[in-house]
């Protein structure tokens, strides 16, 4: 660990350099307030990683109501790109032989999962599960949402858990199978993460200001939110870790996060490609819903797949990888280019900045090949 903060060091004190390529820092703030007054976003945070160092951090607009400034250090609500970091950590623990992604979940387990009972308030009600496919299920599966599941067991009939088609078969997005793994991680190793994660990404990176739970020093430098028709949502304390999207960051934090991980900082190089590499193929029209039909093959994207917690494609620079963050009043992405060791990350407490997301990072990347299509589809088909 120590070899790996040295590194991050190294790449993180130095004074933030010249924009290698692309836009300069004004010309970037000239977009991003742009883009604000088209969609009517009240706060948008922006952070470019160029050639694997953090290139431009900066923020803009409001953090709440009362006009109060959004800052590179305000806290945000992370969303999904928690499932990201969720992954980094749990290939740390591949890379120790703490868990293998490929051994069924059972393996880990001291009962079978319907047997567990009284964890639906923290988990899910895993004693409605009355399908035995659940033995085929691994930590893979799940990190590249094939375990079968619906997004959130509360979508289904009498909100039960159901497999809803053969484990590892096809991409269907999932928070509940990264909540499944949590609890393996959880009930059957023993562990906590939120102190694993906190351990093995938040303080090793430096990410003072990051946490998979609420904390109280957060209230003094808070972002609350904005839906589609204006209103306002004062954050939510989450109470709770949930590898599905629990994490509170700062847009100065998750770059720290971004350049470890396009460098591969803490991973052993084999997990580091694993993470990134075209794993399980995505062959619907769109992410949501999830229980689409599959396209035929001739109309399928032969770029785009599963990697582990992130979507992989490849466009005209190459390999590239990227996750979404959505609420109601939160809209997050993040989008790398391998080849370049560049990445744009995109932190807004107004969901109304989502649209101009594909033209920003195209602006400031290039043209990347994001399937955006396939990752917003329809308004009404937002990832959480």
């Amino acid at each position: 660990m120590k070899s790996g903060l040295i590194a991050l060091a190294l790449l993180m004190v130095a004074p933030l350099p010249a924009l290698a390529a692309g836009p300069s820092g004004p010309q970037i703030d000239a977009a991003m307030r742009a883009a604000m007054k088209q969609t009517g976003a009240q706060g948008l945070a922006v952070a470019v990683i160029e050639d694997g160092r953090p290139a431009y951090v900066q923020s803009y607009g409001y953090r709440n109501a009362r006009g109060e400034e959004l800052q590179p250090e305000t806290i945000m609500y992370g969303a999904s790109l928690t499932k990201a970091v969720f992954a980094y950590t749990v290939l740390q623990m591949a890379d120790e032989g703490i868990i293998d992604l490929d051994a069924p979940i059972s393996r880990y387990l001291k009962k079978p999962l319907p047997e567990y009972a009284g964890f639906d308030r923290a988990y899910a009600p895993w004693n409605t599960l009355t399908d035995e496919r659940w033995r085929k299920i691994t930590p893979r599966m799940l990190l590249t949402h094939s375990g079968g599941f619906a997004n959130f067991y509360w979508l289904n009939p009498g909100e039960k858990v159901v497999i809803h088609f053969d484990p590892g078969s096809r991409y269907a997005y999932s928070g509940d199978g990264m909540i499944l793994l949590q609890f393996v991680l959880e009930q059957g190793l023993g562990l906590n993460l939120g102190q694993e994660m906190q351990r093995r990404v938040f303080d090793r990176f430096g990410m003072k200001n990051t946490s998979m739970i609420w904390r109280p020093d957060f209230a003094r430098n808070l972002a609350d939110g904005w839906g589609a028709d204006g209103r306002t949502e004062p954050h939510d304390e989450r109470s709770k870790v949930r590898a599905a999207g629990s994490m509170d960051t700062t847009i100065a934090d998750f770059a720290k996060f971004s350049t470890a991980m396009i460098n591969g900082v803490g991973l052993s190089p084999a997990s580091r490609a694993e993470m990134t590499r075209a794993i399980l193929p995505i062959a619907t029209a769109s992410q949501f819903p999830s229980f689409q039909p599959e396209l035929p093959v001739d109309q399928r994207r032969k770029d785009l797949a599963a990697g582990l917690g992130v979507v992989v494609f490849d466009g005209p620079q190459g390999h590239g990888f990227f996750k979404g963050g959505h609420n109601d009043f939160t809209a997050n992405t993040w989008v790398c280019i391998e080849a370049r060791k560049a990445c744009v990350v995109l932190l807004s407490n107004d969901v109304r900045a989502e649209t101009a997301f594909p033209g920003l990072v195209t602006f400031i990347l290039g043209e990347t090949g994001v399937p955006y299509d396939w990752e917003y589809g329809s308004p009404a088909a937002k990832a959480p």
